[in-house]
Protein backbone atom coordinates (compact mmCIF):
# COMPACT_ATOMS: atom_id res chain seq x y z
CA UNK A 1 0.00 0.00 0.00
CA UNK A 2 1.09 3.50 -0.71
CA UNK A 3 0.57 4.76 3.25
CA UNK A 4 1.41 2.75 5.97
CA UNK A 5 1.82 3.18 9.80
CA UNK A 6 5.04 1.42 9.57
CA UNK A 7 4.16 -0.47 12.83
CA UNK A 8 4.60 -4.55 13.42
CA UNK A 9 1.20 -4.85 14.89
CA UNK A 10 -1.78 -6.51 13.19
CA UNK A 11 -4.08 -3.53 13.94
CA UNK A 12 -2.08 -1.25 11.99
CA UNK A 13 -1.10 -3.45 9.39
CA UNK A 14 -5.05 -4.19 9.25
CA UNK A 15 -5.99 -0.42 9.17
CA UNK A 16 -2.92 -0.42 6.23
CA UNK A 17 -5.06 -2.32 4.01
CA UNK A 18 -8.65 -1.27 5.35
CA UNK A 19 -8.69 2.24 7.18
CA UNK A 20 -8.78 4.34 4.76
CA UNK A 21 -12.33 6.82 4.13
CA UNK A 22 -15.07 4.41 2.51
CA UNK A 23 -12.54 0.78 2.63
CA UNK A 24 -15.15 -0.50 5.04
CA UNK A 25 -18.31 0.77 3.73
CA UNK A 26 -17.31 -0.99 0.08
CA UNK A 27 -16.79 -4.24 2.10
CA UNK A 28 -20.27 -3.52 3.45
CA UNK A 29 -21.65 -3.30 -0.02
CA UNK A 30 -19.72 -6.64 -1.31
CA UNK A 31 -21.22 -8.65 1.84
CA UNK A 32 -24.55 -7.75 0.83
CA UNK A 33 -23.59 -9.17 -2.70
CA UNK A 34 -21.00 -9.22 -5.44
CA UNK A 35 -21.85 -5.68 -7.38
CA UNK A 36 -21.25 -3.59 -10.41
CA UNK A 37 -19.47 -0.24 -10.36
CA UNK A 38 -22.36 1.18 -10.74
CA UNK A 39 -24.41 -0.62 -8.01
CA UNK A 40 -21.54 0.35 -5.59
CA UNK A 41 -21.89 4.05 -6.52
CA UNK A 42 -25.14 4.01 -5.71
CA UNK A 43 -25.18 1.94 -2.69
CA UNK A 44 -22.74 4.82 -1.60
CA UNK A 45 -24.18 7.99 -1.42
CA UNK A 46 -21.26 10.57 -1.20
CA UNK A 47 -18.62 8.78 -2.91
CA UNK A 48 -16.83 10.37 -5.51
CA UNK A 49 -16.70 8.21 -8.72
CA UNK A 50 -12.65 8.90 -8.80
CA UNK A 51 -12.45 8.05 -5.42
CA UNK A 52 -14.11 4.97 -5.87
CA UNK A 53 -12.36 3.75 -8.24
CA UNK A 54 -8.78 4.18 -6.60
CA UNK A 55 -10.41 2.44 -3.48
CA UNK A 56 -11.96 -0.02 -5.23
CA UNK A 57 -8.14 -0.78 -7.19
CA UNK A 58 -6.24 -0.53 -3.20
CA UNK A 59 -8.51 -3.04 -2.25
CA UNK A 60 -7.95 -5.82 -5.08
CA UNK A 61 -4.60 -5.11 -4.94
CA UNK A 62 -4.53 -5.90 -1.21
CA UNK A 63 -6.39 -8.65 -2.00
CA UNK A 64 -9.67 -8.21 -0.19
CA UNK A 65 -11.42 -7.03 -3.69
CA UNK A 66 -11.50 -9.35 -6.93
CA UNK A 67 -13.06 -8.73 -9.91
CA UNK A 68 -15.54 -11.67 -11.67
CA UNK A 69 -17.52 -11.99 -14.85
CA UNK A 70 -20.83 -11.30 -14.15
CA UNK A 71 -23.55 -13.94 -14.16
CA UNK A 72 -25.29 -12.35 -16.95
CA UNK A 73 -23.79 -10.41 -20.13
CA UNK A 74 -20.41 -9.55 -20.57
CA UNK A 75 -20.20 -6.90 -17.09
CA UNK A 76 -17.90 -7.47 -14.58
CA UNK A 77 -18.66 -7.60 -10.75
CA UNK A 78 -16.88 -6.81 -8.03
CA UNK A 79 -16.57 -9.37 -5.18
CA UNK A 80 -14.73 -10.35 -1.89
CA UNK A 81 -12.28 -12.51 -1.87
CA UNK A 82 -12.30 -15.14 1.02
CA UNK A 83 -9.85 -13.34 2.95
CA UNK A 84 -12.41 -10.48 2.16
CA UNK A 85 -15.83 -12.00 3.43
CA UNK A 86 -13.74 -12.51 6.89
CA UNK A 87 -14.02 -8.90 6.97
CA UNK A 88 -17.69 -9.44 7.94
CA UNK A 89 -17.07 -10.69 11.96
CA UNK A 90 -15.39 -6.91 12.42
CA UNK A 91 -17.71 -5.55 10.88
CA UNK A 92 -20.30 -6.91 12.59
CA UNK A 93 -18.21 -5.78 15.70
CA UNK A 94 -18.50 -2.59 15.01
CA UNK A 95 -21.97 -2.41 14.16
CA UNK A 96 -22.87 -3.29 17.78
CA UNK A 97 -19.94 -0.86 19.11
CA UNK A 98 -22.41 2.04 17.40
CA UNK A 99 -25.58 1.19 19.30
CA UNK A 100 -25.14 4.36 21.21
CA UNK A 101 -24.38 6.50 17.93
CA UNK A 102 -27.51 5.25 16.36
CA UNK A 103 -30.06 6.13 19.29
CA UNK A 104 -31.31 9.62 18.09
CA UNK A 105 -31.99 8.07 15.04
CA UNK A 106 -30.90 9.36 11.41
CA UNK A 107 -31.14 13.07 11.60
CA UNK A 108 -30.18 14.16 8.24
CA UNK A 109 -28.07 11.25 7.19
CA UNK A 110 -29.15 8.91 4.66
CA UNK A 111 -30.57 5.12 4.59
CA UNK A 112 -30.68 2.54 2.00
CA UNK A 113 -32.55 -0.17 3.05
CA UNK A 114 -30.10 -2.94 1.93
CA UNK A 115 -27.74 -2.07 4.79
CA UNK A 116 -30.00 -3.81 6.76
CA UNK A 117 -28.74 -6.82 5.43
CA UNK A 118 -25.61 -6.40 7.24
CA UNK A 119 -26.57 -4.80 10.23
CA UNK A 120 -29.98 -7.38 11.11
CA UNK A 121 -27.50 -9.86 11.59
CA UNK A 122 -25.02 -8.30 13.59
CA UNK A 123 -27.66 -7.35 16.02
CA UNK A 124 -30.03 -9.54 16.46
CA UNK A 125 -29.48 -12.69 18.87
CA UNK A 126 -32.27 -14.78 18.15
CA UNK A 127 -31.69 -17.10 19.99
CA UNK A 128 -35.10 -18.47 20.91
CA UNK A 129 -36.51 -17.84 17.46
CA UNK A 130 -37.79 -21.29 15.66
CA UNK A 131 -35.72 -22.64 12.83
CA UNK A 132 -38.53 -23.28 10.55
CA UNK A 133 -40.31 -19.49 11.05
CA UNK A 134 -39.77 -16.92 8.40
CA UNK A 135 -40.62 -13.64 9.18
CA UNK A 136 -40.62 -10.18 7.01
CA UNK A 137 -39.51 -6.75 7.88
CA UNK A 138 -40.80 -4.20 5.66
CA UNK A 139 -39.02 -1.03 5.46
CA UNK A 140 -40.32 2.15 2.82
CA UNK A 141 -42.00 -0.22 1.16
CA UNK A 142 -38.66 -2.89 0.58
CA UNK A 143 -39.41 -6.16 2.04
CA UNK A 144 -36.49 -8.60 3.54
CA UNK A 145 -37.17 -11.71 5.71
CA UNK A 146 -35.23 -13.00 8.23
CA UNK A 147 -34.59 -16.66 9.66
CA UNK A 148 -32.35 -18.40 11.64
CA UNK A 149 -30.55 -21.31 9.79
CA UNK A 150 -27.40 -23.88 11.02
CA UNK A 151 -25.21 -21.07 10.31
CA UNK A 152 -27.04 -18.04 12.31
CA UNK A 153 -28.91 -15.11 10.87
CA UNK A 154 -30.12 -14.80 7.22
CA UNK A 155 -31.36 -11.97 6.29
CA UNK A 156 -32.22 -11.18 2.48
CA UNK A 157 -34.79 -10.01 0.19
CA UNK A 158 -37.97 -11.74 -0.02
CA UNK A 159 -37.85 -14.09 -2.46
CA UNK A 160 -41.85 -15.03 -2.47
CA UNK A 161 -41.74 -17.54 0.41
CA UNK A 162 -44.86 -17.89 2.60
CA UNK A 163 -43.98 -15.53 5.89
CA UNK A 164 -45.10 -16.55 9.64
CA UNK A 165 -45.40 -13.12 10.31
CA UNK A 166 -44.49 -9.41 9.42
CA UNK A 167 -43.32 -6.15 11.12
CA UNK A 168 -43.30 -2.50 8.88
CA UNK A 169 -41.93 0.38 10.34
CA UNK A 170 -39.38 2.81 10.18
CA UNK A 171 -35.19 2.20 9.98
CA UNK A 172 -34.79 3.36 13.40
CA UNK A 173 -37.32 1.40 15.31
CA UNK A 174 -36.26 -1.69 13.50
CA UNK A 175 -32.66 -1.60 14.26
CA UNK A 176 -33.81 -0.37 18.34
CA UNK A 177 -35.68 -3.76 18.16
CA UNK A 178 -32.54 -5.78 16.51
CA UNK A 179 -30.36 -3.95 18.98
CA UNK A 180 -32.72 -4.79 22.28
CA UNK A 181 -33.04 -1.47 23.16
CA UNK A 182 -36.81 -1.75 21.61
CA UNK A 183 -39.38 -4.67 22.64
CA UNK A 184 -42.39 -5.15 20.80
CA UNK A 185 -44.43 -3.61 23.50
CA UNK A 186 -42.84 -0.21 23.19
CA UNK A 187 -43.70 0.21 19.50
CA UNK A 188 -46.98 -1.39 19.24
CA UNK A 189 -48.85 1.70 18.38
CA UNK A 190 -46.41 3.08 16.09
CA UNK A 191 -46.07 0.18 13.73
CA UNK A 192 -48.27 -2.59 11.72
CA UNK A 193 -48.03 -5.82 12.84
CA UNK A 194 -49.19 -9.48 10.85
CA UNK A 195 -49.59 -12.71 11.53
CA UNK A 196 -47.74 -14.84 14.75
CA UNK A 197 -46.89 -12.18 16.73
CA UNK A 198 -44.56 -15.62 18.86
CA UNK A 199 -42.25 -15.74 15.23
CA UNK A 200 -41.76 -11.91 15.83
CA UNK A 201 -40.70 -12.24 19.66
CA UNK A 202 -38.12 -15.15 18.50
CA UNK A 203 -36.44 -12.88 16.66
CA UNK A 204 -36.90 -9.78 18.64
CA UNK A 205 -35.87 -11.34 21.63
CA UNK A 206 -34.83 -8.21 24.00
Amino acid sequence: MSRSYGQYCGLARALDVIGDRWNLLIVRQLLIAPARYRELLDGLPGVATNLLSDRLRDLEAAGVVERRPAAKGNAVVYALTPWGAELREPIEGLIRWSTPLMVNGPGGDRFRQEWLAVALPALIDGGTADESSTVGVAVDEQLFQVRVTDAGLEVTRHDGRPLDAVIRADAAIILGLAAGMLALEDIRGVVDLEGDESALRGIFAP
